[in-house]
């Protein structure tokens, strides 16, 4: 029984650490995004 819940606990944890990965790449995405648009509105002043 023990031994079941700590691997459905170590399960989750990696879980949850490759989805805080993927969230920290879709920031830095949407962050690319928001500086590009920033630099283009620049050149164009």
């Amino acid at each position: 029984m023990i031994r079941t819940i700590l691997i459905g606990l170590a399960l989750f944890t990696l879980t949850a650490c490759e989805t805080a990965k993927g969230a920290g790449k879709d920031i830095e995405n949407a962050g690319d995004a928001i500086q590009g648009a920033a630099e283009d509105v620049q050149e164009n002043i």
